[in-house]
């Protein structure tokens, strides 16, 4: 069963990824925040990590990814960039930190489910 770590500091999107992934057949785990997730990630050596940009506190997801990509102990999970902000030099902040893919908010059950399937299909 291929794991994923869903990382955003509102509980109701973490709601929302997780009923719409839920069906797929996927190890789902959550985190609230950069430092909980770099921890479970090292932990729980997840394949995939669905990470919110904006985040409070000194760790958002952009240094969040940059971690995932520079630390060899993470295993280089595949990581989807999901944010409120879609103008080209933020999605191109999220590429140079290390993202795979970068998903604008708001995003449809659809729209996610065709990322992440095309995340297993690149590997």
């Amino acid at each position: 069963m291929k794991r994923i770590l869903i990382v955003d500091d509102h509980a109701d999107i973490r709601r929302l990824i997780r009923m719409t992934l839920e069906f797929e057949g996927y190890d789902l785990i959550e985190a609230p925040d950069g430092p909980t997730a770099l921890r479970l990630a090292a932990e729980l050596l997840p394949e995939l990590v669905l990470l919110d940009v904006m985040m409070p506190g000194e760790i958002d997801g952009l240094e969040v990814c940059r971690r995932l990509r520079s630390d060899e102990s993470f295993a280089l999970p595949r990581v989807i960039l999901l944010s409120a902000r879609g103008q080209a030099t933020d999605r191109d902040a999220g590429l140079v930190a290390g993202a795979d893919l970068y998903l604008v908010k708001p995003f449809s059950p659809l729209q996610l489910i065709d990322c992440v399937a095309q995340m297993w299909e690149t590997v």
